[in-house]
């Protein structure tokens, strides 16, 4: 029989607190003198900032991510996303946006992580057929942000816990992954989920496309072809592309290529011109305008104020470079995102 004095359990905020304050620690620990920290958990990891940062531009794949200290904002189609140690943001395309840290200094660094969210994982979950469907969204999106629990938390924290036993993370982290992905199916911001993993809904169509545009960005893009081979009518893939990315596939196709020439540009040293080419483009003039609108300068002096200075992005918004082996993807245009 349990002793009279034993301690009561803590209530949910309190234990939410304690959750936070202990990932807190083990992200201070594991980042300390860096911005941005893979780790030996497939599709975990760490980001740092010591300081506000004005909006910079990124890639953000779909994933989850969680700030244990200070405050950052997600700006996608023109509406702000504000999350912080109450709020988790999550999102379920490759999504063009701005990132910003919004509350952060060297004594009180912003600190968290992101874990990339597994589609298949979350469609095998569904057709399990155990998880009761959530009502259908008002409106299309692919961002969301949801309230922080104890019971969203406490996955996340046996995760970064495997970082200090590497051993374990092969057998381990694939569990715990699981059920961070289930606590995700039944949370508020289940139907954004529903929406992108369920076989032949528009949202899972879309993902199609933008899977194709991210490694066939530097071809001629065609709509109707595009549109047939998601399945869609041309009509049906603009209108929903445009809901769910704030953008048609034409600029889609154009942020792609005006991204990888930045990064061909800062991180490979090619001129405008070359940059240009590589990408797509089969006049420099229009490039160099077209780079100019977003970018608010022309090629060669962006770049050169871009180096060197730290961002605002998380590594969450950068995803892994595409194999070598075919033309670079979407992914590799977020590198050159690396602005302040």
């Amino acid at each position: 029989m349990p002793s009279s004095t034993a301690k009561p359990l803590p209530h949910a905020p309190d234990r939410t607190a304690q959750m936070q304050s202990e990932m807190a620690r083990v992200i201070d620990r594991w980042t300390e003198g860096l911005a941005d920290t893979p780790t030996a958990v497939p599709g975990l990891t760490l980001f740092r900032r010591e300081a506000p940062a004005r909006p910079a531009v990124c890639m953000v794949e779909p994933s989850v991510i969680m700030v244990t200290q200070g405050t950052k904002r997600l700006i996608a189609g023109g509406e702000g996303h504000v999350y912080n140690a109450e709020r988790f943001l999550i999102t379920s395309l490759d999504l063009p946006a701005n990132s910003e840290v919004v509350q952060a200094s060297p004594h009180a660094p912003c600190l968290g992580f992101s874990l990339k969210l597994d589609i298949r994982m979350l469609a095998e979950l569904i057709a399990q057929g155990e998880l009761a469907p959530p009502r259908p969204p008002t409106q299309d999106a692919s961002v969301g942000v949801g309230s922080i629990t104890a019971a969203a938390l406490d996955p996340f924290v046996r995760l970064l816990g495997l970082l200090d036993e590497p051993g374990a993370v092969g057998v381990l982290a694939p569990l715990i992954q699981r059920e961070i992905h289930y606590r995700l199916l039944v949370s508020g911001q289940a139907p954004l989920l529903w929406q992108i993993a369920s076989v032949g809904s528009q949202s899972q169509r879309i993902s199609r496309a933008i899977d194709w545009l991210k490694l066939h960005y530097t071809e001629p893009l065609r709509v109707d072809e595009l549109a047939a081979r998601v399945q869609m009518s041309p009509s049906s893939l603009h209108h929903h592309f445009r809901r769910l990315t704030a953008m048609s596939p034409l600029q889609y196709q154009k942020w792609l290529r005006l991204n990888e020439a930045r990064r061909l540009m800062l991180g490979e040293g090619a001129d405008a011109a070359s940059a240009a080419y590589r990408v797509g483009y089969e006049s420099p003039s229009q490039f160099s305008r077209e780079y100019s609108r977003l970018f608010g300068a022309p090629p060669r002096r962006d770049v050169q104020a871009l180096r060197p200075r730290p961002d605002a992005c998380d590594q969450a918004d950068r995803p892994d470079s595409a194999s070598s082996s075919r033309p670079r993807s979407a992914s590799t245009t977020v590198r050159s995102a690396r602005v302040g």
